[in-house]
């Protein structure tokens, strides 16, 4: 069987923690990860163990096993399992963490393990007509979450976890802090939403003042803030924009304050909305985001600034958005259109 073997790299620490998943979760925390990747790596470091013991004899501490284990693993997952690409690449990343970042172990065979091909999909995306239709259709807190999120381009958990601070009415701008791959960007605040953005933002401050005059704890600040700065947590800017009605316990600190709102709240008012209006697609709330590019796309705004807006490393993956175009713009007339069938 093939072993591990210890890495000499002088940037690993062993970790303090003795169980193997809050081994995981400390790593995860030193590196400043989100909660969802500590979730994720934690989930997987979990089942391949659990595999492993079924289909070794018993439990076995993951510097016990080897090449033939982790391949096992994958492919039971590709071949059994069949899982998506993505889960499968992400059950490999999850691994390469725990070996690599929580044991400290070199893996030199971790090349040669096949990585299943990346399935480049043609994203859903609503019309103008029907994004105005569905919009029409929603409510409340969720219709502003849904609207701000076609009329910026935000992902849903950059939306919620927006901040007092990051929203600049002056500028019609919205900053984006620790977005996906930890960076920052700009985008623009519609000005149709200026009014009831606003009105939530007073709500907002009514909550952010009770839990001033009940002692609450402030708000979580991300990576070291919080012992920087004590006091932050409980000031206005920092506060959230769409904060949660109620009280909840950190998973990572077991302190009880107050989050922003829970994601599933607008993914059930959008899909409520969507079978309202009689679209047969298959809508989630990603896909606000994905109409917002393909609509400035389509209006004639460079590939470049979209690109930008919406936060990709790579304009590669904005590309995806004019082959959306090329569908729907109809531009190459099928043959059977030149037959006179007569019917």
């Amino acid at each position: 069987m093939n072993r591990f073997n210890r890495s000499d790299k002088p940037d690993w620490v062993p970790p303090r923690s003795v169980k193997l998943l809050d081994q995981v979760r400390e790593r995860v925390r030193y590196l400043h990860y989100s909660l969802q990747t500590e979730k994720v790596y934690v989930y997987w470091a979990k089942v391949f163990v659990l595999w492993a013991a079924r289909n070794g004899g018993g439990f076995r501490h993951p510097r016990e096993m080897g090449q033939t284990e982790v391949e096992g693993f994958l492919t039971m997952l590709a071949n059994e399992k069949q899982v998506a690409p993505a889960t499968h690449r992400q059950a490999l990343n999850a691994l390469l963490f725990l070996y690599r970042q929580v044991l400290g172990m070199e893996l030199p065979w971790m090349q040669q393990i096949g990585r299943p091909p990346e399935r480049k999909r043609i994203p859903v995306v609503l019309t103008v007509q029907e994004v105005q239709a569905v919009l029409g259709l929603m409510a409340g807190t969720e219709a502003l979450m849904a609207a701000l999120l076609y009329g910026s381009g935000l992902r849903l958990r950059e939306a919620l976890g927006l901040r007092v601070k990051d929203v600049d009415f002056d500028r019609h701008a919205i900053v984006v802090r620790s977005g996906k791959g930890d960076k920052d960007r700009v985008v623009m605040l519609p000005k149709s939403l200026l009014a009831r953005l606003q009105a939530q933002l007073a709500h907002a401050r009514a909550v952010w003042g009770q839990d001033r005059a009940s002692g609450r704890n402030g708000v979580y600040l991300p990576h070291a803030l919080e012992r920087k700065y004590p006091r932050a947590g409980e000031s206005w800017a920092w506060f959230w924009v769409f904060p949660s009605p109620k009280l909840s316990v950190d998973p990572q600190t077991g302190v009880e304050r107050r989050h922003h709102l829970f994601e599933d709240r607008l993914n059930r008012q959008l899909k409520k909305a969507v079978i309202q209006a009689g679209i047969a697609k298959h809508v989630s709330v990603h896909t606000l985001r994905h109409s917002f590019a393909t609509h400035l796309l389509q209006a004639g705004t460079d590939i470049r600034t979209v690109q930008e807006l919406l936060g990709h490393s790579d304009v590669s993956t904005t590309m995806i958005y004019t082959h959306v175009l090329k569908v729907a713009a109809g531009g190459t007339a099928s043959p059977l259109d030149a037959l006179a069938l007569g019917h």
